[in-house]
C-alpha cells in the first residue's frame, strides 16, 4: 500500500510492499498456516507469504484489486482465496486464523488510476472511493455544512487552516460545484497560498481527510482490529502498517487495552478482571533508511505486532480508540 501524505495523493506511485521483510519477520509464516491479508492491493503481501508456503485469505474491499489478482489465485493452486469485502468483516470469511496482516492506506494501483479521484498528480473526477459506492468525496464538498467541512479537514488531515478552506469552498461552490481533483487542489493553493519552503501541496491534508472520511478508514480499521482478534488461534500473529499518525494511534491503543487485564478492580473480587488477549510484540518498528531512500512512501510507515493469547475475546467497543465524532457521509452531514 501507498504511504499517506505528499506522495499519496501527489506524487508518482509504484507498488514496493512496505517493510516487507520486517511484516514476515513478525507473522512468521509457515507451510500450512493460514493468514488473512486484510488489504491485498496489488498483492505484495500475499505473493510472499504464499512463497512461504501458508495459505492466504486474501481481503479487498476495490472490486479491481480483486479482478487484477485472479491470475495471483489461479497460480496459488487452491492456497489463495480472494474476498471482496471491507477488512473490518475478516470474522465473516474465516473462522480461524494463524496470521493477521493488515497495511493501511491507499493502494498504489488507485493512485495511478486517475479516474479514481485519489490524487491530484493528475485530474480526475473527484471520487475516492475505494469500494466505488456510497457518497463521493465531491458529495462531501458540495453538499456539508461548513462546520462539518472544518472538523472533517481538521480531525482527519490535522489541517491547521481547515475553517479558511471550508469557508472557501462554502462560497466558491454556490455558484460551480467541485467535480474535479485539480479544481479542488487549485482552489485550495490558490486560496491558502504556498510557501517555497513547503514541503508538501496545500492541498494534501485536504486530500487525505476526505480520503479517509469517505472510506470510514478509520472505523474500518477500528472493527478490523476487533474481528482480528475473533479468529486468531492462541500464539497467532496480529501484523499492522501504518502510514499516519491518527492510525497508528488507534493500532497502539488496541494493542495497549488488549495487553492489560481490563474490567478488574482493587475493589472488587479478583475474578471479574479478564485476561489479556494479546501480549505486545515490541516496540513499533520503522523502515531503515536503505528502504526510504528506494521507497519514499515508506517514511512514515510503522510496523506494530502482538501476539493472540488464549482468553477469549472480548466484546467489540471502539469507545477505547477515542474516535473523532464526525458527521454521517450518508446522510450528508446533517
Amino acid at each position: 500500500m501507498a504511504g499517506h501524505g505528499e506522495d499519496a495523493v501527489g506524487g508518482p506511485a509504484r507498488h514496493i510492499p512496505v517493510l516487507l521483510d520486517e511484516v514476515l519477520a513478525a507473522l512468521a509464516p509457515v507451510a500450512g498456516d493460514i493468514v488473512v491479508d486484510g488489504t491485498f492491493g496489488a498483492g505484495g503481501y500475499t505473493r510472499a507469504i504464499l512463497d512461504r508456503g501458508a495459505s492466504v485469505v486474501a481481503i479487498d474491499r476495490d472490486p479491481d484489486a480483486i479482478v487484477a489478482g485472479r491470475a495471483l489465485e489461479r497460480e496459488a493452486g487452491g492456497r489463495l482465496k480472494l474476498v471482496h469485502a471491507p477488512f473490518s468483516e475478516l470474522d465473516n470469511h474465516v473462522d480461524a486464523a494463524d496470521g493477521v496482516v493488515l497495511d493501511i492506506g491507499v493502494s498504489s494501483m488507485q493512485l495511478d488510476q486517475a479516474a479514481r479521484g485519489f490524487s491530484f498528480r493528475a485530474d480526475g473526477p473527484l471520487d475516492m472511493r475505494m469500494a466505488r459506492k456510497g457518497p463521493s468525496a465531491a458529495d462531501v464538498v458540495n453538499r456539508f455544512k461548513v462546520g462539518d467541512l472544518a472538523r472533517i479537514f481538521g480531525f482527519l488531515g490535522e489541517e491547521r487552516h481547515a475553517g479558511r478552506i471550508a469557508r472557501m469552498i462554502e462560497k466558491r461552490r454556490e455558484s460551480r460545484p467541485f467535480t474535479r481533483t485539480l479544481e479542488l487542489a487549485d482552489a485550495i493553493e490558490t486560496h491558502i497560498g504556498r510557501n517555497p519552503k513547503d514541503r508538501i501541496h496545500p492541498a494534501t491534508r485536504v486530500f487525505q481527510a476526505l480520503r479517509i472520511f469517505v472510506n470510514d478508514e478509520l472505523g474500518e480499521l477500528a472493527r478490523a482490529l476487533m474481528a482480528a482478534e475473533r479468529v486468531l488461534k492462541p500464539g497467532g500473529r496480529l501484523v499492522v502498517v501504518t502510514f499516519h499518525s491518527l492510525e497508528d494511534r488507534i493500532v497502539k491503543r488496541f494493542i495497549v487495552d488488549r495487553s492489560a487485564n481490563a474490567g478488574g478492580s482493587r475493589h472488587l473480587p479478583e475474578t471479574i478482571s479478564r485476561a489479556p488477549t494479546f501480549t505486545s510484540a515490541g516496540k513499533a518498528v520503522a523502515p531503515a533508511e536503505r528502504e526510504v531512500e528506494a521507497n519514499p512512501r515508506a517514511r512514515s510507515a510503522k510496523l506494530r505486532a502482538a501476539v493472540r493469547t488464549s482468553a477469549p475475546a472480548r466484546a467489540e467497543d471502539l469507545s477505547i480508540f477515542g474516535l473523532p465524532r464526525l458527521p454521517d457521509a450518508s446522510k450528508g452531514g446533517d
